[in-house]
């Protein structure tokens, strides 16, 4: 389709400069949040650097300041104080919360009705469970819409009530006529003849991208949040009150902090008084101030960069890169005619005052099966492309598109499903789909990105047979396990630097420990802020290799000629050490972690390997215990369990299974191995045995099987070279149903194990060369 620009070439290279920092990030999450621009953050450091700015408690002249930027806001959405009032709040949830609570729906025998539509955000939802008032009931988008067709009425209304919408979905984009918000309050709506409606209207999604005239649509109550616009400051959100109905939030308001009242009694008389206007009553505590201060330069700098009907002009620049997403999904076919995508939308993106910038979507295989959005939110952070998976906190949307009932939710949820988590697929069926939303930096490369992306990765170019999951019955596994020679410990490989290379053990053997093997994941190399840094962010991680000899570690790098040399056995006692060292706190796989710092000399070694300055190195501290979650067995640095066990069998398995490479050589089988990055190496009779083993038993030691491995877009990177790929996590997706699971983690059962000669259980060694027996439901 022909797309036409919205921006002049100067204005183009402006926001492009603007954005440099993106460097080759394809970011297409901007109903998550918007970007900040750098000039606009200059203009706030700025402002910030020239002034004194304290608290308006303390400083008339910050109060004048931010009574300019009420008004500020208030222009935004073309209106003026006579007819709103605006409270800052900490965001849209807080404005909903607050009409929540301090809506007067009037006495408890006559009160009047919440009502919400039911494709709405988890905050409006929120808000049934702090209304007063018992007549609570959803709406259907389609019983909304009837509104539209409605006559007028006669009927006198006289109960207060609430109808809570978005003008704009934040799951696909679709938006609300706002025509909707005068017919409501002055017709209500068919059902509820004597409630007196008043809309309260979520705008945060609409506004991030489309103008609000609050002089041609009048509701009630609007909720927005700044970063949605902006992207910076976050945390910082406005409720704007018609100025005619603020008495019926005025006398709900129970709770004061700060300088919400006029007077406050301290003792048994909870004698008080609140303040009169509107701000001062609802803006608990001191405010936000210095974020509200930068709304100023926020606003100034987006008007500098996309000048004359700002907001305008961005609806029509988004809502054309959203259109031409759309038609380019939608024309996406495999070799037989199959779609692509199945795409979830109200409208056909025919013009920006129905749609909005968002497209939600799910892939398909080329059988019509879902791929799973885990996965492609996996390959699309291999590709440095950021979108949004899941339900959005949009549950009632969420069902309506994917046909779940709530019976369906139920059972998800019985089987392990909760919002937010990557289990993507129940019995084949999407719990979840993928959400890209474009902004005013967003360029057509973006898209064509994204498009070339799901076409290399998804779309099949040739026709071919049903694909080929398959497996043995469960009387053929047992039988074919008892007829051949049992497994053997090919190779033993530890990770003494989390997500760097592994040290091999091909002879002889390693011992164990507590948390697995002995000095695995021991030490990590975190940024500049203590973040934890891994191969997804610096896939050159992979070529720092260790070797470990007489409790001494040696790091190496292709490209340094110095080598970093580490005594593995130093002592632990904290105490002692307490004033030599620095504690240092980080984060992995969500667990809080406590590290040492190595010191400088490791610093800078790290830091010139990686090409990036500030890294630190840790140790994990002995003094503190990480845990297991579901077994509670001790963990060293690992994500999941202390063991992670790989069949080169299942490798090569996989390997075969592989239709396209991209245009490379097939991958060495000792490559594709690594890249798994498994502890225990061992090799089979049969592909993908390992995934029936409850319980295994290499050499004396027994470990019992955790469960499988969900693997993400570390698998496609080359563990030699630290170029990324497609491959293989596309096939492990396609061959298993969209469950991207391959190998199996395995604790040490320690418990289980009697020492034997002086040694306990978890100081044995493990063998290369040793069986390896599974065990299938007992049955040996």
């Amino acid at each position: 389709m022909d797309f036409i620009t919205e921006y002049t070439e100067e204005e183009r290279a402006k926001i492009d400069q603007d954005f440099l920092r993106l460097n080759d990030k394809c970011y297409l999450d901007h109903a998550g949040t918007a970007l900040y621009g750098g000039s606009q953050l200059r203009a706030v450091q700025e402002l910030l650097a020239g002034g004194l700015y304290c608290n308006p408690h303390t400083s008339r002249t910050m109060e004048d300041l931010i009574d300019l930027v009420r008004y500020r806001v208030l222009q935004w959405f073309n209106t003026r104080p006579a007819e709103y009032g605006l409270v800052f709040t900490s965001g849209t949830t807080a404005s909903l919360k607050l009409v929540g609570e301090s809506f007067c729906f009037g006495a408890p025998d006559t009160a009047g009705s919440f009502v919400y539509l039911r494709d709405s955000h988890t905050s409006v939802l929120g808000m049934r469970e702090i209304v007063r008032t018992e007549r609570i009931r959803p709406i259907e988008r389609a019983d909304l819409l009837q509104v539209l067709n409605e006559p007028a009425g006669v009927q006198q209304r006289h109960r207060p009530s609430l109808l809570v919408f978005p003008a704009q979905c934040n799951f696909n984009g679709v938006k609300y006529p706002l025509e909707l918000i005068e017919l409501v309050e002055r017709n209500g709506v068919r059902g509820y003849g004597e409630d007196a409606f008043h809309v309260c209207l979520d705008a945060a999604s609409y506004v991030s991208t489309s103008p609000l005239d609050l002089t041609r649509y009048r509701p009630s109550f609007v909720c927005v949040s700044f970063y949605k616009i902006f992207g910076y400051p976050t945390g910082l959100g406005a409720l704007l009150v018609r100025k005619d109905v603020e008495q019926l939030l005025l006398p709900g308001k129970r709770y004061y902090g700060g300088g919400t009242v006029k007077i406050a009694m301290s003792g048994s008389n909870a004698f008080h008084e609140k303040r009169d206007t509107l701000a001062e009553r609802f803006e608990d505590g001191t405010i936000n101030f210095l974020s509200i201060a930068a709304l100023l330069p926020c606003m100034d700098a987006l008007e500098r960069l996309v000048p004359g009907a700002t907001m305008e002009r961005i609806q029509r620049h988004t809502f054309q890169l959203a259109r031409y997403c759309f038609r380019e999904l939608q024309a996406l076919q495999h070799a037989n005619g199959g779609r692509v995508v199945e795409l979830y939308h109200d409208t056909v993106f025919g013009d920006p005052l129905s749609q909005g910038a968002i497209v939600n979507f799910n892939v398909l295989n080329d059988d019509g099966s879902y791929v799973g959005f885990a996965e492609v939110a996996c390959m699309a952070a291999n590709h440095s492309i950021y979108l949004r998976t899941g339900c959005f906190c949009n549950p009632g949307a969420c069902q309506r598109h994917l046909r779940l009932a709530d019976t369906d939710l139920l059972r998800h949820y019985q089987a392990g499903h909760v919002c937010g988590d990557a289990n993507d697929l129940i019995d084949g069926q999407p719990t979840g789909s993928v959400r890209v939303s474009f902004g005013y930096c967003t360029q057509l490369a973006d898209i064509d990105r994204l498009v070339v992306m799901i076409r290399r990765c998804y779309v099949r170019r040739s026709l071919t047979g049903p694909l080929a999951v398959g497996g043995l019955s469960r009387e053929e596994i047992l039988a074919q396990y008892k007829s051949y020679d049992r497994p053997r410990l090919l190779q033993i490989c530890l990770y003494p630097v989390k997500s760097c290379g592994p040290y091999r053990v091909t002879e002889g053997g390693w011992r164990l420990a507590a948390t697995g093997l002995r000095y695995d994941r021991t030490f990590l190399i975190v940024d500049e802020h203590g973040v934890a840094m891994t191969q997804k962010k610096l896939p050159e991680m992979c070529r720092i290799r260790p070797t470990i000899e007489r409790h001494r570690m040696t790091l190496r790098h292709d490209e340094l000629g110095d080598q970093l040399v580490i005594e593995l056995d130093e002592p632990v006692d904290a105490e002692a050490t307490r004033s030599a060292v620095q504690l240092c706190q980080t984060k992995v796989c969500r667990d809080s972690v406590q590290g040492v710092d190595c010191g400088d000399g490791c610093a800078d070694w790290v830091s010139r390997a990686l090409g990036v300055s500030g890294l630190r190195l840790l140790r994990q501290s002995a003094q503190d215990a990480r845990l297991q979650r579901r077994t509670a067995r001790e963990l060293s640095l690992n994500n999941q369990a202390q063991l992670l066990l790989v069949n080169r069998t299942s490798v090569r398995w996989l390997r075969d299974k592989v239709d396209d490479w991209d245009g490379a050589e097939m991958p060495s089988l000792d490559s594709l191995v690594d890249r798994f990055r498994g502890n225990l190496i061992i090799e089979t009779a049969r592909s993908l045995e390992e995934s029936d083993w409850h319980r295994v038993r290499i050499g004396q030691s027994g470990f019992s099987v955790d469960g499988p491995c969900t693997r993400c877009q570390m698998i496609c990177i080359d563990q030699a070279s630290g170029e990324r790929t497609a491959e293989p996590l596309r096939t492990i997706s396609r061959e298993f149903g969209g469950r991207m699971r391959f190998g199996v983690y395995l604790s040490h059962d320690q418990d289980g194990e009697p020492a034997e000669n002086g040694t306990a259980a978890f100081d044995r060694e493990l063998s290369c060369g040793s069986t390896v027996s599974g065990v299938i439901e007992n049955i040996e």
